[in-house]
């Protein structure tokens, strides 16, 4: 682990991806259950694991965001991520998401990140969230609509070929 995040929750905290992480990029993104949703062929390649790593560490560094490593705060276990990215920049617009290791999945924790991001988001003066999911993971649609998203459009997402339900959320101006 790198130096510590702001970000915490009552159960979880985060940090940074930094170079020395490969080990926990592959086992989060190496992950068939994760990686199932996100690509179409369901399984990311090691060259597509190490360029989502990278891609990370270059947005924390260009835009102070990324998809932050999660812990849990009881044991230092390693659940996967949740964050921000661009998606557009012009219109103050990042994108959010959360990618947890299955053994954390229906036990409130993506919700609880995404809350974390939420308000970190405000904080830094972002005018809007964006959020796509995988048509076939209900889960994240049901999440997304507690949150206070509304769904816009579906927008083809090309990593898995499909139309991707996408979603807006305004935050307010502080």
């Amino acid at each position: 682990m790198s130096v510590s995040h702001p970000l915490a929750t009552r159960r979880i905290k985060f940090d940074r991806w930094s170079n020395n992480d490969l080990s926990l990029a592959f086992r989060l993104w190496g992950n068939l259950e994760v990686s199932r949703y996100i690509v179409a062929n369901g399984k990311f390649t090691e060259v597509q694991i190490k360029q989502r790593l990278i891609a990370e560490i270059n947005n924390d560094q260009l835009y102070n965001v990324q998809y932050w490593q999660i812990y849990s705060l009881d044991n230092n276990v390693f659940m996967g991520c949740c964050g921000l990215r661009p998606y557009d920049i012009p219109a103050n617009c990042f994108e959010i998401g959360v990618h947890l290791l299955p053994e954390f999945w229906h036990q409130g924790f993506a919700k609880e990140a995404m809350l974390a991001v939420i308000e970190y988001a405000k904080q830094s003066k972002i005018a809007k969230l964006f959020a796509g999911h995988n048509p076939h993971n209900l889960s994240s649609e049901k999440m997304l609509l507690s949150l206070g998203f509304i769904r816009v459009a579906d927008e083809f997402y090309s990593p898995t070929g499909l139309y991707h339900p996408s979603y807006e959320l305004m935050l307010p101006v502080i």
